[in-house]
């Protein structure tokens, strides 16, 4: 009986491994300003560099300030690392850009921890989804306000210096052009704004539509459940829409967002600029590998 069932398992074992696995959802991993399910190779340092210019329109765009090009709302820079093919860890350092309606910034001068475990993968006749789960922490090390605990970044404690994001990132491949995710996830800050919450629910979506052998368009979007960030309080869900190149050695993305925020504990509760009001803004990703 012993030697039956574990011929059971080798061989379901070895039917599992036959099958073909499906490579490439999307190419980077990042959409736009969501996580994709990609997670880097065993071995691979990604060097990565984003930034996100001004306002295109509105009050504070125009040729005044050139489009927003004379302007940086948030700028990163950072390195992802493969410790296997299915886990990553990172750390960025992030200017930090979302603010409420009434002008309170959010976190700024941030350091971010990020790290993702791939543990399912879309299977050409097998498994319909890949999944991954991503993490984010972020510690704000600006210098205290003293005098108004109003703000956020009066930090009474050590801790408001904090926020995180956790999230569950669900793809799927439809033939060889077009690739979906749907990203739930939640954000936790340690200290925000008066009436806010501490907790917030939301769900993203990404595309990636391949148009050429090296060129794609991508979009993501991301709605909060929320009772205080919502459009009748002056927030906005953050949209983005990019194209990226696939040179070989590096994947280049330029996007267009009204996020003004780069990660998730950043552009989830904060983003304020309105796609209507012209409060969109250019940015681009540069992304290098490295074997080590």
């Amino acid at each position: 009986m012993k030697q039956l069932l574990f011929l059971f398992f080798l061989l379901s074992f070895t039917l599992s491994a036959q099958r073909e696995r499906v490579y490439r959802t999307f190419k980077d991993t990042r959409v736009v300003n969501v996580h994709s399910v990609e997670t880097l190779p065993k071995g691979k340092l990604d060097v990565r560099i984003s930034h996100r210019f001004g306002d295109i329109a509105g009050d504070n765009g125009g040729w005044a300030t050139f489009y927003g090009l004379e302007t940086a709302e948030d700028v990163a820079i950072g390195a992802e690392y493969g410790f296997t093919d299915n886990f990553n860890l990172g750390l960025y350092r992030a200017k930090g850009a979302g603010a409420t309606p009434a002008g309170n910034a959010g976190l700024r001068q941030n350091l971010n921890l990020v790290t993702k475990l791939r543990f399912l993968h879309q299977e050409k006749e097998g498994f319909p989804l890949s999944a991954t789960i991503v993490g984010t922490a972020t510690m704000s090390t600006a210098q205290k306000i003293e005098g108004n605990e109003n703000l956020i970044q009066s930090f009474p404690k050590g801790a408001h210096r904090m926020a995180f994001n956790g999230g569950l990132v669900l793809a799927r491949k439809f033939g060889n052009n077009l690739s979906l995710q749907l990203i739930p996830s939640v954000t936790h800050r340690n200290l925000v704004p008066f009436a806010g919450e501490n907790t917030v629910f939301s769900i993203g979506t990404a595309l990636r539509y391949q148009v050429s052998k090296v060129m794609a368009f991508v979009a993501d979007g991301t709605h909060t459940f929320s009772n205080t960030i919502t459009v009748d309080n002056g927030y906005n869900a953050p949209i983005g829409i990019g194209l990226e190149w696939d040179t070989g050695g590096h994947v280049f993305q330029l996007n267009f967002t009204n996020a003004t925020g780069i990660f998730e504990t950043d552009y989830i509760p904060y983003t304020t600029s309105s796609w209507g009001d012209g409060e969109f803004r250019m940015g681009f990703t540069i992304s290098r590998w490295f074997n080590l």
